[in-house]
């Protein structure tokens, strides 16, 4: 054996070993994002998830999606159509309130046929690099042509960016 492919035949079995490792995704999506949303134009914040398709599904099929919900109480659910010429599936929770920077909060998929039998499951947490007290309680910008909303911008020049009351953010006042 020459010396070329003894240095073959070692990065072979230092590598191959590796490749096994790879974690397979199982079922037909998987998780390729996940973000909180601050959207402080109309002053509203919301979980985004993206699922990247893998493999093929049933023509109808939905994502069942569960959402903790950062101001405590029942849990946000929403339902989403999966079109089959879909690569990527999107999915975006209600409006949050009381999102707390640091705080992984869960989020559960069922991927489900028509008939309401699951293809596959998902469990996840998404964590947020800030709370929600950047945002203000009310929107910048009302109606379709961003008018600029009183309540915010007041007659006598005045703003109101305060975050919303009731929140309880750690070391900030909410």
């Amino acid at each position: 054996m020459t010396a070329r492919t003894a240095c073959v035949v070692l990065l072979l079995s230092l590598v191959l070993p590796l490749a096994g490792c790879q974690r397979e995704e199982e079922g037909p999506l998987a998780i390729s994002g996940k973000v909180f949303v601050f959207n402080y134009r109309v002053a509203r914040a919301t979980y985004l998830l993206t699922l990247a398709r893998n493999a093929p599904l049933p023509d109808e099929s939905y994502a069942e999606a569960t959402f903790e919900n950062p101001a405590g109480g029942e849990p946000l659910r929403i339902r989403e159509k999966i079109f089959p010429f879909w690569d990527k599936v999107t999915l975006e929770s209600p409006a949050l309130h009381c999102v707390r920077k640091e705080h992984p909060y869960a989020v559960s998929i069922r991927i489900v046929n028509a008939s309401g039998k699951l293809l596959q499951s998902l469990e996840t947490t998404v964590i947020s690099s800030m709370d929600q007290s950047v945002l203000p309680a009310k929107p910048l910008v009302i109606g379709p042509v961003y008018t600029e909303n009183p309540e915010v911008f007041k007659a006598d020049g005045t703003m109101d960016f305060s975050p919303e009351k009731g929140c309880d953010y750690g070391d900030k006042q909410g």
